[in-house]
């Protein structure tokens, strides 16, 4: 037989094309992330569309990222629209892009529509609040966190202490 099959000379996946395997449950693979992100469940898209807050206001917050929703105030860092400022429109979550007011395109008709920009290329300038997303705050506060672990002993005071006794 002419054609038998023979086993390749060289490894089906070379290890230089494959980032390193950091945990066991999580797939490496950029085919099944991908799928994965563009299947991905309208909670799971809040999330995904999230978008850095000023440095004004992340000081203020200590927080560095929160999911946009409509009424946020933002401006473009990224893109032809660099500069340009706005509130958010709609978040649409099934195109993973936000509509921002006064962004605008004409289309060949005359008519004119609003440009989706993707939510990373934007920076939160001004929130809207309410009790849900003051809680989000509260919950992602870095230096709250901190302060939580102010009781707890690390291993060098425990350390210390036993050299005392």
């Amino acid at each position: 037989c002419r054609h038998a099959a023979q086993p390749p000379s060289f490894p089906p996946h070379s290890s230089a094309t494959l980032p390193m395997k950091r945990s066991a449950t999580v797939s490496a693979s950029r085919r099944k992330s991908r799928k994965a992100h563009f299947q991905a469940p309208s909670s799971e898209r809040r999330i995904i569309m999230s978008a850095p807050l000023s440095t004004e206001l992340r000081s203020k917050y200590n927080v560095r990222a929160v999911p946009v929703r409509k009424d946020d105030e933002v401006s473009i860092v990224r893109g032809s629209f660099k500069g340009r400022e706005g509130k958010i429109v709609t978040c649409y979550r099934k195109k993973f892009v936000i509509h921002i007011d006064r962004v605008t395109r004409e289309k060949a008709n005359g008519a004119t529509v609003s440009v989706g920009i993707h939510p990373s290329k934007v920076v939160i300038t001004k929130i809207k609040l309410d009790k849900d997303r003051k809680a989000l705050l509260e919950r992602k506060n870095r230096a709250a966190a901190a302060e939580k672990n102010k009781g707890k002993f690390s291993e060098a005071d425990v350390s210390a202490m036993a050299d005392v006794e």
